[in-house]
């Protein structure tokens, strides 16, 4: 019997990054810096210059010297959040143990609404900046493939009970709610960040994943079914969650 949302923590639980309240590197300032740059105004509206300027630093270099390159930044940016969040889904898979359906999605996307409740995290609108991204563009792409397998093996798992869902749509459907998440969680923390009213955790967290499991598992219409012959559907890469 899978866990319920529900029994999700009730209180904001801590971020699945770093600790934000002890002494950070140069390094690691630079990246949390230019995680809420690149959140608030976009990778094209951020000079390196202006993160090494608002991380404190007196060198404008600082970032070529310790990344090469933005791209190296958009790279560490990752490198910093994703093995927390990978460690969080692993606890979860082995506290929870199911392998239906909904166990599965919350395994995967619960460390993301975590991170979300965290008001000093900036990764949730800096991943939504990212979707900006063409296909074979997305920073994803350059991970490692330890950082990209836990996302190939969610889609696989969550393919093989979206049976009654033709082959070629399972995952454009699953990467659909993902992009769901992610931009749910970013509204949310949006809110918190400015003490907006916002519904309580775990009425937030259970209601989201009814409704995500729901658009997973919903009928396949007529409708879809004529068009599809007519559409070849091209999975869209760039709104991979890691």
């Amino acid at each position: 019997m899978s866990s319920s949302p529900s029994s999700a923590k009730t209180t904001k639980p801590r971020s699945a990054g770093q600790p934000l309240n002890r002494a950070h590197s140069t390094k690691e300032r630079l990246v949390l810096t230019a995680e809420r740059l690149f959140a608030l105004h976009g990778l094209e509206g951020v000079s390196l210059r202006q993160i090494s300027t608002e991380a404190g630093n007196a060198n404008n270099s600082a970032v070529q010297y310790h990344f090469g390159s933005k791209e190296g930044l958009v790279q560490a940016i990752f490198e910093y959040r994703v093995p927390a969040i990978m460690r969080r889904r692993r606890l979860l898979a082995a506290e929870r143990g199911g392998d239906d359906l909904r166990s599965i999605v919350e395994v995967y996307l619960l460390p993301i609404l975590e991170e979300a409740e965290d008001v000093e995290s900036f990764y949730m609108p800096f991943l939504v900046q990212l979707q900006r991204f063409g296909l074979g563009e997305h920073p994803f792409d350059h991970l490692p493939d330890e950082f990209k397998q836990p996302t190939f093996h969610y889609i696989a798992s969550v393919s093989a009970h979206l049976e009654h869902v033709p082959p070629e749509l399972r995952t454009t459907r699953i990467v659909q709610t993902m992009s769901i998440c992610t931009h749910v969680a970013s509204d949310r923390q949006l809110a918190l960040r400015h003490s907006a009213p916002v519904t309580p955790y775990a009425l937030h967290v259970a209601e989201l994943f009814d409704g995500m499991v729901g658009f997973l598992q919903a009928p396949v219409s007529r409708a879809t079914l004529e068009a599809l012959p007519q559409a070849p559907v091209v999975p869209r890469w760039r709104f991979v969650l890691p």
